[in-house]
């Protein structure tokens, strides 16, 4: 692929604002999340949704042990959130002792400053490129609020807890 292209086509994506997550996983005693950006519904019958994970992050580490993730739509007036599970790694510290946050289904962390969430059974894993996708099948979901969603404008200013 000439660079033409890459440098292109990193423009064009570099333009686009879609919401960011934070994907939480339990393993056994192990814990992790992170912020991702790379999530979409792939199905609406039967539901589907699609995330993928940094394979050099924690977070994967946990969720390729895992058998559900926890899908959190960051609300657009939690930058502070944002920041900790984008900008510190889960190598580094327990970011969940910094926050509030509860054990959902089989564990999942579930974080209260979260509202609208879902957890979602790992149907299949699959090599996406740098990332692993997992693409999931809803077992549990929740709607609390209708607000504006964090997005990747903002998420840009956050310095990476690790390099994807």
């Amino acid at each position: 692929m000439s660079s033409d292209v890459v440098e292109t086509f990193n423009a064009l994506v570099g333009d686009l604002d879609y919401p960011m997550f934070i994907v939480t996983a339990a393993a056994g005693d192990d814990r992790a999340g992170c912020l991702i950006g790379f999530g979409s519904q792939t199905s609406i019958d039967p539901p589907r949704f699609l995330t993928a994970l940094s394979r050099s992050n924690r977070t994967h580490d946990i969720a390729s042990r895992a058998d559900l993730l926890g899908v959190h739509f960051v609300p657009a007036e939690a930058a502070g959130l944002a920041e900790l599970f984008g900008g510190v790694s889960g190598y580094d510290e327990d970011k969940f002792d910094q926050v509030a946050w509860h054990a959902g289904p089989e564990g999942t962390p579930l974080l209260d400053a979260c509202a609208n969430r879902f957890v979602g059974r790992i149907l299949e894993r699959f090599d996406v490129g740098d990332h692993e996708g997992f693409l999931l099948e809803p077992v549990a979901a929740e709607k609390g609020t209708s607000s504006e969603e964090f997005t990747f404008h903002r998420a840009k200013r956050i310095e990476a807890g690790r390099e994807a």
